[in-house]
């Protein structure tokens, strides 16, 4: 999942950053408000978490803004302004939860998760399954029938991402932009080497191969 960062102080955004990264989440950060918009109108977000005090064009006016343009991306405001009246005109303007400065990342965390949920009207799951595949989202112990298969972040990310698409072909423009921080490079080989190693992980020593290349698309998970 890629979560949008717009926040002015380097920081907070950095610590920010580091917590979702750590998380699981693909996180790019802006640090004006003009340029978190244009990233915001162009590029495919889960969430956003908005600063309201932002240089160049203010956090409130990038989320109506946003609205205006049919943007419907669940956004958490962040902001050091505690009033009553302050929230609520978050809130009214377009902001669908408001978390005031300082704040744990645990309760930041638990915000993002909630406004991704009820974007998506389903609970988010503590377990993915396809096939003899099982992926515990929680203790992030992956299992290939009773086998236990030990990952590194970027696999449990590839993986993760697969097992909430099975049976769709995913371009490696599409796996850079949810596993990574960055556009695609078509002279980039990182994908072919990251579905490799996933791969020999969990095809290794399994007849009914699951991870396939699909020639000059990209790649999918299924059954043989």
């Amino acid at each position: 999942m890629r979560i949008l960062i717009i926040e002015d102080d380097k920081k907070i955004a950095s610590f920010i950053k580091k917590g979702l990264r750590e998380s699981g989440f693909v996180v790019d950060c802006a640090y004006d408000g003009e340029e978190g918009l244009d990233m915001a109108l162009v590029d495919p977000y889960d969430a956003a978490i908005v600063d309201i005090m932002l240089p160049k064009m203010d956090g409130l006016s990038v989320i109506e803004e946003l609205r205006n343009q049919e943007i419907t991306i669940p956004v958490l405001i962040l902001s050091a302004k505690r009033s009553v009246d302050d929230r609520v005109k978050g809130l009214q303007t377009g902001g669908d939860d408001y978390l005031t400065k300082p704040f744990a990342f645990s309760e930041l965390l638990a915000r993002i998760m909630a406004l991704i949920r009820r974007s998506s009207n389903t609970a988010e799951p503590t377990h993915l399954e396809y096939a003899d595949i099982t992926f515990n989202l929680l203790s992030r112990e992956v299992k290939r029938g009773k086998k236990n298969i030990n990952l590194q972040p970027k696999e449990f990310s590839l993986l993760e991402y697969f097992m909430r698409n099975p049976e769709r072909v995913l371009s490696k423009t599409i796996i850079l932009e949810h596993v990574y921080d960055y556009n695609f490079d078509p002279q980039t080989n990182v994908v072919d080497v990251l579905v490799c190693r996933l791969r020999d992980k969990i095809d290794r020593e399994s007849e009914n191969k699951m991870i396939h290349t699909i020639r000059g698309v990209g790649y999918v998970l299924k059954e043989s």
